[in-house]
């Protein structure tokens, strides 16, 4: 996304027109309008003033990203109970078959075997509880995939 999507966004995201947010950065309608449009760029004092008139950080501002936004705000709303409603595989099977295909595949025991060790493992060796044993090496697992991309 640009800096132009990234102010519109925002801009909406708040229920401000461009009227209003002209209003209280003290320019014109047309100037808000040419950021959102990338004609021009704001000034560092008034990207500032956006940011808090948006409640965000400049750097979210800079980097706003609406879809991303909306999943942060979906898992910030989604309880244990609710979460525990959703089968995972299934849902994200439909954008990755793989998930509804591999069980007859590979030996899921060997490999869940493995997990168990290191699960325990974590447990003894730093105290972790249950969960935040799995938080962690799936966070691992994640990064190690991702640094290898």
């Amino acid at each position: 996304m640009n800096l132009g999507n990234n102010l519109y966004e925002s801009r909406k995201k708040t229920g401000l027109s461009q009227e209003e947010v002209a209003e209280k950065l003290g320019v014109s309608r047309k100037t808000i309008s040419k950021w959102e449009t990338n004609e021009t760029i704001p000034d560092i004092y008034q990207a500032k003033q956006l940011s808090k008139l948006y409640s965000l950080t400049l750097d979210e501002l800079i980097n706003f990203d609406k879809d991303l936004q909306e999943i942060e705000q979906v898992i910030k709303n989604t309880n244990e109970e609710k979460e525990s409603k959703i089968d995972w595989t299934k849902t994200l099977g439909k954008k990755y078959p793989i998930l509804l295909e591999y069980q007859n595949k590979i030996n899921i025991e060997e490999y869940a075997q493995k997990i168990r060790e290191m699960l325990i493992k974590l447990q003894k060796e730093e105290n972790f509880n249950n969960l935040d044993s799995m938080l962690i090496l799936k966070d691992i697992l994640y990064h190690e995939w991702k640094d290898k991309k």
